[in-house]
């Protein structure tokens, strides 16, 4: 069992930046594989980034890749996500998620494949 709460999202102009936080509760946050997805208004949820606990590995949506970077600090428990150079596109709600399945990139962009979920995180950017 592991608790995800999401921090660190706002109201941002187009270029601009922010880092979002997703802080886990419980001993056993290193034994997951963690992922960032976000979903827009009438929109499906969409994969953003996610990181293999054991690799280190990284992933990426290709609308995020180069602009966003996922990392994780196991001391802290806690899963970032850098987002630089922000879009109108992407607004959205932000959640983070742990995983204990996946293994390849095609697992990773599966949110059936994620166990738990935080409540997100609202990322609004305006142009």
């Amino acid at each position: 069992q592991v608790n995800l709460v999401e921090s660190g999202g706002g109201s941002v102009q187009a270029g601009g930046s922010l880092r979002l936080s997703c802080t886990a509760s419980g001993r056993t946050f290193t034994t997951y594989g963690m992922g960032w997805f976000r979903q827009a208004p009438g929109k499906e949820r969409e994969f953003v980034a996610a990181v293999n606990q054991d690799t280190g590995t990284k992933y990426y949506g290709d609308s995020v890749k180069g602009r966003f970077t996922i990392s994780r600090d196991n001391a802290l428990n806690i899963l970032y996500l850098q987002m630089i150079d922000l879009k109108s596109e992407d607004t959205a709600v932000y959640y983070c998620a742990a995983t204990l399945v996946a293994n390849y990139r095609s697992d990773y962009v599966s949110s059936t494949n994620y166990r738990f979920w935080g409540q997100g995180t609202q990322v609004t950017v305006s142009s």
